[in-house]
């Protein structure tokens, strides 16, 4: 396989685990859905933080963000509290009710993956863990770098 064919094969690949993440986030539970989650994560493992730097972390637009927040609330699993350093500025925390259902769908996809891994040797296991790090660790250039 040339260096061309890997990548195009890596690609699809991923597009595919890709679609599959989405289609089974409505099943681990059906009010959270792949972005959501993935919010919600950020937030837990920031201890809180600014929609803006949702947005920029992200790389969604700033509307997008917005929307997903807005449902976020309405649900009753994010609340928002001033930054106690700048009162103008308000900062996004979990409520209890949005840790429960963090840690409830992260099991439920922990259980998946590992299913999915189960038969894999451990070197594979650390091999695959340590090039998703890898390859997720990169990171584009600003346009303005270009």
């Amino acid at each position: 396989m040339t260096a061309a064919e890997a990548v195009e094969t890596i690609q699809r690949e991923m597009t595919a685990f890709a679609r599959r993440a989405r289609a089974s986030a409505g099943r681990m539970h059906p009010e959270l859905s792949l972005v959501s989650y993935t919010l919600l994560g950020h937030l837990e493992e920031r201890d809180g933080c600014r929609a803006t730097d949702l947005a920029a972390h992200y790389a969604l637009d700033k509307s997008t963000v917005s929307r997903q927040v807005g449902a976020l609330e309405r649900a009753g699993l994010i609340e928002r509290r001033l930054d106690p350093e700048d009162h103008r500025v308000q900062v996004l925390h979990l409520t209890e009710a949005g840790r429960r259902i963090l840690a409830q769908v992260t099991v439920s996809r922990r259980a998946a993956v590992g299913e999915r891994l189960a038969e894999w040797p451990d070197e594979d296991l650390e091999r695959f863990a340590g090039y998703l790090v890898r390859y997720n660790a990169w990171s584009a250039p600003a346009p303005e770098d270009n």
